[in-house]
């Protein structure tokens, strides 16, 4: 979740398409059935992840060239460095969860989604 700061250090942050996947749509993916690879990638897991999600296998871990993968982490900061890092080194289908599992879980009110929004608690 790339962030810029305004001179008066006002946070400003910016949604980039070619690095991140928004929650809702993230949420439509797994709602039709064609989710991506989910992807933990804390050292520590925390009170959310998401249904069908693994935990980041090690630095020797290539992502599937078949398959979108998506990094995810509690607010977006170590998935974005992940997604930036695997990209760079040929991986154009790894991208972050835009915001993390916090701007996730915020944004998909089950009283407007639904009661599945694919959110598993710890």
């Amino acid at each position: 979740m790339p962030t810029r700061y305004l001179d008066d250090e006002t946070p400003v942050v910016q949604f980039d398409p070619q690095l991140e996947v928004s929650p809702f749509a993230l949420f439509r993916r797994m709602k039709d059935g064609d989710p991506p690879l989910l992807v933990e990638v804390r050292p520590v897991p925390s009170r959310l992840s998401l249904e069908g999600a693994i935990l980041y296998p090690g630095p020797d871990w290539s992502p599937p060239r078949d398959r979108d993968v998506v990094l995810i982490d509690d607010d977006g900061a170590q998935a974005i460095d992940g997604a930036r890092h695997m990209q760079a080194a040929g991986w154009p289908n790894v991208k972050a969860l835009f915001g993390g599992l916090e701007l996730y879980e915020f944004s998909l009110d089950p009283e407007v989604v639904g009661e599945e929004t694919f959110l598993v608690r710890a």
